[in-house]
């Protein structure tokens, strides 16, 4: 809502965590939950990709140790597949393969299923980025260290500031966004159709 207030148009994406984690993850999952309750409430329109690194994590979690290398794999076949057809089919492949025997597993994976394969629908080059929300954490890597050591110090308008200057130190070693030119296209809400932009033919007959 501070966000909305403050000038902030509706985003044509939010990557994050999925909903449900496990119960050693609990503290992520009310913060997970909030976030997507909060952006279904403000902003409803907002397109919605769940996180890879994070999913594949909890997806695994729920197999035993020796069956995981090779589920891995075939998890790593869905994002990695070049559209999203193919990226269905590893998906029915893990399926098969797993729902007799680890059916927590498969429930843990289909029920974000749809918004797994959202960054299908946006520039290629900006699948790097958008596939995980690891990026975006390792941004403000060097914030959350140096805030966790001072919270006792500081009051919150104290530390915003800190926050700042931190965040201002550690943009200039931050790699320019790939797909950086496709950045209006998005903004317009071009819809890609496995990642590639289609022609301006193609858009016309569309319409």
């Amino acid at each position: 809502m501070g966000l909305k207030s403050r000038g902030l148009n509706a985003p044509q994406l939010a990557v994050g965590p999925f909903h449900g984690l496990q119960a050693n993850y609990c503290r992520a999952m009310d913060a997970s939950m909030g976030f997507w309750v909060a952006l279904q409430e403000i902003f409803p329109a907002t397109r919605q990709q769940r996180c890879w690194m994070h999913k594949t994590g909890n997806v695994l979690n729920y197999l035993p140790r020796r069956s995981q290398p090779k589920a891995k794999k075939v998890l790593h076949g869905i994002w990695q597949a070049e559209t999203r057809e193919d990226a269905r089919k590893e998906f029915d492949l893990f399926v098969g393969t797993c729902e007799a025997k680890y059916p927590k597993a498969v429930e843990c994976l289909v029920k974000d299923s749809g918004e797994l394969l959202t960054f299908y629908d946006l520039s290629a080059q900006h699948w790097l980025s958008i596939r995980t929300s690891i990026p975006i954490v390792s941004a403000f890597a060097t914030i959350r260290h140096r805030t966790k050591r001072t919270k006792e110090c500081l009051s919150r308008v104290g530390m915003l500031p800190v926050m700042f200057k931190l965040g201002q130190c550690a943009v200039k070693s931050w790699r320019k966004l790939r797909g950086f030119a496709h950045l209006g296209d998005v903004i317009e809400g071009v819809h890609f159709i496995n990642g590639i932009k289609p022609s301006t033919q193609d858009q016309a007959a569309a319409r």
